[in-house]
């Protein structure tokens, strides 16, 4: 049995109809909808923030629906014996602190090999305060602008 063109819109119309009965009168609040609402799997604000606050540093890998973001190696010019790489992950939807989690290794050169060292706690913390930093300051403009 064929479906002619016409049946089959009258199909679609009456579909979409019984649909759109069943959303309710209760309209989300314009805070989830800043919050949540994205087009992205994570916090469209720590997305952002965590990209700005990177932009210095070649990225190798960038998933947003997965909330990844990860970095090659930088090397500071003002110190050419050391270089950092960066995964920053997105965890939630909402713009908060545990949503959000950086790690970091470095290393540096030895007789010409690059050799794994420790990160220092607080270079870890700084880039995280940075980020969230950054998010809520995001949040905020598109709020009140």
């Amino acid at each position: 049995m064929r479906i002619t063109r016409l049946s089959a819109s009258a199909l679609i119309i009456a579909s979409t109809l019984a649909l759109g009965a069943c959303g309710g009168k209760e309209r989300p609040r314009a805070d989830l909808a800043a919050s949540q609402v994205t087009t992205i799997g994570v916090n469209s604000y720590l997305w952002r923030a965590s990209l700005e606050t990177l932009s210095f540093m070649p990225l190798l890998q960038t998933d947003s629906a997965g909330g990844v973001i990860v970095t090659d190696w930088y090397t500071n010019p003002q110190s050419p014996n050391e270089r950092m790489k960066l995964t920053v992950t997105i965890l939630d939807q909402d713009l908060r602190a545990d949503a959000l989690r950086v790690a970091a290794s470095r290393q540096v050169n030895q007789n010409g090999n690059w050799v794994d060292a420790p990160v220092r706690a607080a270079t870890v913390q700084k880039m995280e305060q940075i980020i969230l930093g950054k998010a809520r300051d995001l949040r905020r403009s598109s709020i009140v602008g």
